[in-house]
């Protein structure tokens, strides 16, 4: 049996807000309309389907990893849009990256609160 992860639902209160800020920060190509979702589709073929609701958003965690050409990229927009980062996901380490398994590492919050993370190296890879 092949048991993969196609998609989740991302909980919102605006949905073009939240997506579009997503595919900007990674340099995706713009989210769809799929019914009630805004699609962000990834190179894995797992999509965030973006839903919103009403009242409050409980956080997630969402975790990409990405190439070392693809980081700078990323890490140059979220300075640029002054968006806070931190190096681990206590958010005790601000302004800062880390370095874990040889590759480098940051989060920073999306605009519902959820914790996104960018990684060069999977964890528990290397050295």
């Amino acid at each position: 049996m092949s048991i993969q992860l196609n998609h989740t639902i991302v909980w919102c209160t605006n949905k073009p807000k939240s997506a579009s800020f997503l595919t900007d920060i990674l340099g995706l190509p713009e989210p769809k309309p799929f019914g009630p979702f805004l699609v962000v589709e990834l190179s894995n073929g797992i999509s965030l389907d973006f839903k919103e609701k009403e009242g409050p958003i409980t956080s997630q965690h969402y975790a990409f990893l990405i190439g070392e050409d693809d980081f700078d990229h990323v890490f140059s927009r979220i300075r640029a849009l002054g968006i806070e980062y931190w190096a681990d996901p206590g958010k005790q380490l601000p302004e800062a990256i880390n370095h874990g398994y040889g590759g480098r590492g940051m989060y920073f919050e999306d605009p519902n609160g959820h914790l996104l993370e960018v990684i060069t190296r999977p964890y528990g890879s290397g050295s």
